[in-house]
């Protein structure tokens, strides 16, 4: 018989999660879990997977166990690389636990599509780092690939409900808003955005205490070491961030409630949690936090913005500063410093990747659709590493056509210049998601040939 948790609370929970799973919803409408590794997503987990468990032991009819558990787990691709690593390891328990214990309990990990991603859009496009007024982040990185899977499984069940791992107690604004589209008397509530989607909060009465009292009581029903996650917030809990917890031993004397997310982001006046991870002996993350406070220090600085928005648009602020995307010349900087650190970390930390080589390339396309020819990834990333990024997908002009192009141009090089520039543009449009707009590429490219005063 199974073993019951010492505590009211999560019990409760537990047979709610029974009931709503095997008998209040009589259709085979998918679970997708939100989750993020952290504490609240871990504990909405435990607890759904020990109902799992429990009916599987009081009901061997493999028909109660019917519904599918999605876990989904977003990777922005620019986390904490801390959480990131920690992540993937509890992922993997997941899975490999699940399938030993005949629950259906499926991993999905989500990310952002190439032309979203971070590095994409900041070095690439030169969109300006995210802030309050302009956070174009959470959407592209965030919601869209996780609102992607989800659609898939409507399209396939007609509906699904979505599990969330929110509290009343995280914040003011947060309960108001739980509970203004809460319907009483009911456990799911309508999704404010996604059609056909509902939403259920099992966990949403549970206090912090008690949050941190499943984590360092209840084992990990996937079989993974709870204290490492309880030792991460702990790390990583400024001073003004130390949370009260109603501890099982003496090395729970305190924990944090820190909240994780992108290493760059910048939305935030400080990064409290990697600020603290480095004071308490991560020094390894001091270049990551140097690199991102940069990108909040240098945003607004008149010479690193065009005057032009990338549609065109004037972009010259009342003080007569530029505020349109950055200059190409800001975006290889930063690159080049990124590269540079993530040399460095390598050579300790080989598993940290802060920009893959598909971001690469992508960034190089976009730079040649921007008629940026001064500054190339691929002569950067040899500057950094002394040795070539593999660029597999991109054809370049060979040796021979180069040298007769030359030839053909010998009275004068700056037609040279402008064909090897339109043939760049030619050759990596195939890496594009869309080749949208490549016929106007090419004309601009040869009107600032023709009248470089208006550039």
């Amino acid at each position: 018989m199974f073993q019951k948790i010492k505590s009211k609370a999560a019990e409760s929970i537990i047979e709610e999660i029974i009931d709503q799973y095997a008998y209040a919803d009589k259709s085979d409408r998918p679970w997708i879990i939100g989750f993020s590794g952290g504490k609240d997503s871990t504990v909405l987990l435990t607890l759904v997977w020990i109902a799992l468990r429990r009916i599987r032991e009081s009901f061997p009819n493999p028909y109660q166990l019917k519904r599918p558990v999605h876990v989904v787990c977003n990777d922005t691709m620019v986390e904490n690389p801390i959480i990131e690593t920690y992540v993937d390891e509890v992922l993997s328990k997941i899975e490999v636990s699940a399938r030993e214990q005949n629950l259906p309990i499926f991993v999905k990990k989500t990310t952002p599509k190439l032309d979203e991603s971070f590095w994409v859009n900041v070095i690439g496009r030169g969109y300006p780092v995210p802030n309050n007024t302009f956070r174009w982040c959470t959407d592209k990185l965030k919601i869209r690939p996780t609102s992607s899977f989800l659609l898939e499984q409507i399209d396939e069940k007609g509906e699904a409900i979505v599990l969330l791992g929110t509290r009343y107690e995280e914040s003011v604004s947060r309960e108001k808003s739980m509970k203004k589209h809460e319907v009483k008397g009911n456990r799911l509530s309508k999704h404010t955005v996604s059609a056909n989607t509902y939403v259920y909060a099992p966990i949403k009465d549970l206090m912090l205490e008690e949050i941190w009292y499943i984590i360092n009581s209840v084992p990990s029903p996937w079989g993974f070491d709870n204290s490492i996650l309880f030792k991460i917030y702990s790390d990583a809990s400024a001073d003004d961030y130390e949370c009260p917890t109603v501890v099982t031993n003496k090395e729970h004397a305190s924990c944090g409630q820190s909240r994780f997310g992108c290493w760059t982001c910048t939305v935030v006046k400080k990064d409290k949690s990697m600020t603290a991870l480095v004071e308490k002996g991560q020094e390894w993350m001091k270049p990551l936090m140097k690199y991102r406070n940069s990108l909040v220090e240098e945003r607004n600085l008149g010479e690193n913005r065009r005057d032009k928005r990338r549609n065109g648009q004037r972009a010259i602020d009342e003080d007569g500063r530029n505020n349109g995307n950055y200059t190409g010349g800001y975006r290889a900087k930063k690159l080049r410093e990124l590269l540079e650190i993530q040399r460095e970390l390598q050579k300790e930390r080989p598993q940290v990747n802060l920009i893959n080589n598909q971001e690469l390339i992508a960034v190089q396309v976009i730079w040649n659709r921007d008629g940026i020819f001064e500054h190339n990834v691929a002569d950067i990333y040899r500057k950094v590493f002394n040795r070539d990024i593999s660029t597999n997908n991109i054809k370049s002009l060979g040796q021979t056509e180069r040298r007769l192009l030359a030839e053909v141009c010998e009275d004068n090089s700056d037609y040279y210049h402008l064909i090897d520039n339109l043939i760049s543009l030619q050759e990596s449009k195939t890496l594009l998601l869309s080749k949208y707009g490549l016929h106007n590429d090419v004309e601009k490219q040869i009107e600032r040939f023709i009248n470089p005063e208006k550039q």
